[in-house]
C-alpha cells in the first residue's frame, strides 16, 4: 500500500532519502512516523533507516551540503541537519549482547533482523519516501485495530531493555484500544519481569512516566499497571482510583502529568522518578493544597492560577466531590488581585512585630471581602 504521509511534503526528507539511494543504498522513514501517519496522528520526528553504515551516511551528507552530529555512532545513528531540521540515520542493526538496560548491536544487518529488534509491531513499520509500506513482521492488522503487542517473545524483547515495560503501558494509553484491553501476552511478561525495573536508571523511568501520564486518557493503562503489579513495583502505594475520576473532570483542560502523578497517591515520588527540586515542591504544595479549607479565589492569589487549577480538580477527583460554583472565574480573579497595601502604609504608627501582625489581618480581610476592599477602606 502506499501512505501519503507527512513526511512527503518535506523536501529534507526526500533530500537525504535521494542521497543515500542514489549512493546505491536503501534509505525508509521508520517507526513513530509511518505509525502515526496511518493511524492520522501528528508526526513530530522522521527517522530514516538504511543499509549504509553510519561513516557513510555522515560522507554523504557532508557532500551534500548537510551538517552531521554522531549522536549514537556506537548504536548506528547519526543525525543528519538539511535546512535547520534534524533527522536521525540510523543503520539496520541486530543486537548482539543485551544486560536489560543497554545493548551491543551490530551492523550489516538485513531489513528483516532490523524489525526483528524493534519493540512493538507498530513500530517495526517502514516506508519509502514515496509513501509505499513494507511490513515485514505482519504489524499492520495490530496497528489498525490499535492492539500494541511486542514482536516475537514479549519475555525475550523485555529482557533485552526493561524500559520495555513502561514503554508497553505507554503506547497502549497513546495508541491502543482501552475497549480491547492491552495483549495479554505482553501483560504477562510484564508481570513476570517485574524486578528487572529496579535495574533501570530513574531518570529513564521518570521520563516515561512523564510521557505516560501525559496522555489523553492514561487511566486504562495504569489500571493495567496496577493489576500486573508494574505500579506498586515503581511508585509504592499508588493506585488507579483517584485518576479515572480526575481525568473524568479535567473535561476541556489539557493534560498535565503532575496533576496526575498527585492523583496516583503513594509515597512521594521524588526519588523513584528523579523529580527536579520545582516539581517536588509542586507535587508537595499539591498533596497539602487537596485537604486545605482555602477557596478558590484565596488559593489562586497565593499560588498562581495554574497550580490551583490542578489542585481543585485534584480535590473534586480524591473526595468524588463537585467542583465550586464559578471556580474557574473565582481563580482567574484571585490569581490576578494584588493587595494594594504595603508595609510603608502603615508606618511609622506601627513598627516591628506588630506592623507585620496588622498587615497579615488586613490581608485576610480583604480576601474575604472578594478582594474588593480599596486602600482607603483598610487604612480608614
Amino acid at each position: 500500500m502506499k501512505l501519503a504521509g507527512q513526511w512527503l511534503n518535506r523536501g529534507e526528507t526526500q533530500a537525504i532519502c535521494a542521497m543515500l539511494t542514489m549512493a546505491g543504498h536503501q534509505a525508509l522513514v521508520v517507526g513513530g512516523a509511518v505509525r502515526n501517519a496511518l493511524l492520522g496522528m501528528e508526526v513530530a520526528d522522521v527517522d530514516i533507516a538504511t543499509d549504509a553504515l553510519p561513516g557513510a551516511v555522515a560522507l554523504l551528507a557532508e557532500a551534500a551540503g548537510m551538517r552531521v552530529v554522531p549522536t549514537g555512532i556506537d548504536h548506528g545513528t547519526v543525525t543528519v541537519v538539511a535546512n535547520g531540521m534534524p533527522y536521525e540515520v540510523t543503520t539496520f542493526r541486530r543486537d548482539l549482547a543485551s544486560d536489560g538496560r543497554h545493548a551491543v548491536v551490530g551492523f550489516g544487518a538485513s531489513l528483516a533482523e532490523d524489525a526483528a529488534r524493534r519493540d512493538f509491531t507498530m513500530n517495526a513499520l517502514y516506508a519509502q519516501a514515496d509513501g509505499t509500506v513494507i511490513d515485514p513482521l505482519g504489524g499492520m492488522p495490530d496497528l489498525l485495530t490499535r492492539r500494541v503487542r511486542f514482536v516475537g517473545d514479549a519475555s525475550a524483547r523485555i529482557a533485552e531493555d526493561y524500559l520495555r515495560i513502561l514503554r508497553f503501558f505507554r503506547f497502549y494509553a497513546t495508541h491502543g484500544d482501552p475497549d480491547q484491553g492491552p495483549d495479554a501476552e505482553g501483560l504477562a511478561a510484564c508481570a513476570a519481569n517485574l524486578e528487572g525495573l529496579e535495574a533501570l536508571s530513574r531518570e529513564r523511568v521518570g521520563a516515561e512516566m512523564r510521557k505516560l501520564l501525559a496522555a489523553s486518557d492514561p487511566a486504562p493503562a495504569v489500571g493495567a499497571m496496577v493489576s500486573c503489579g508494574v505500579l506498586g513495583q515503581i511508585l509504592p502505594g499508588a493506585d488507579a482510583e483517584a485518576l479515572t475520576v480526575l481525568v473524568h473532570l479535567e473535561s476541556g483542560v489539557p493534560p498535565g502529568w503532575m496533576r496526575r502523578l498527585v492523583a496516583l497517591g503513594g509515597d512521594d515520588p521524588s526519588a523513584a522518578l528523579r523529580l527536579s527540586r520545582a516539581e517536588s515542591r509542586d507535587w508537595a504544595l499539591l498533596r497539602d493544597l487537596i485537604g486545605g479549607a482555602e477557596g478558590p479565589g484565596e488559593m489562586a492569589y497565593r499560588h498562581g492560577a495554574s497550580l490551583v487549577c490542578d489542585a481543585l480538580l485534584l480535590r473534586g477527583a480524591v473526595f468524588e466531590a463537585d467542583l465550586p460554583d464559578l471556580w474557574q472565574q473565582a481563580v482567574a480573579e484571585g490569581a490576578a488581585a494584588q493587595f494594594p497595601l504595603a508595609a510603608a502604609d502603615l508606618m511609622p504608627g506601627l513598627q516591628g512585630p506588630a506592623l507585620g501582625v496588622r498587615l497579615a489581618e488586613l490581608e485576610a480581610a480583604w480576601i474575604a471581602s472578594g478582594f474588593s476592599l480599596s486602600r482607603a477602606d483598610m487604612l480608614g
